[in-house]
């Protein structure tokens, strides 16, 4: 995959991440904000206040996932983000972690 090619799948994932947010706190109690910065996504979850950073790796072409519970590398595998160490998929570990430190079960979809 080229730079270009890395940074508008990078740029629709952080994009659809938002969406998918955006949906969740519409259809549950989530209670979460989003802000964006170019490649750096931030969302804080309201009630206490703690973090959750995702952004784009441009050299290494992975998003990264800090979180509470730790820091995640991701690599796209032609469909969808998958976790260098474990094989575990974005958008299931950023339920688990939005739903961990939100305090409210979430399950975020592509």
């Amino acid at each position: 995959m080229t730079e270009s090619e890395f940074l508008d799948l990078a740029d629709a994932t952080l994009n659809a991440i938002e969406g998918a947010l955006e949906k969740a706190c519409d259809d549950s109690d989530l209670d979460v904000e989003c802000s964006r910065s170019g490649n750096v996504l931030e969302i804080e979850c309201v009630d206490n206040g703690s973090k959750i950073i995702i952004n784009s790796q441009a050299p290494m072409q992975e998003m990264w996932l800090a979180a509470r519970s730790g820091g995640f590398h991701y690599k796209y595998d032609g469909s969808r983000w998958l976790n260098t160490r474990d094989g575990s998929e974005l958008y299931a570990t950023l339920s688990d972690v939005v739903s961990s430190q939100a305090g409210v079960p979430v399950s975020l979809q592509p």
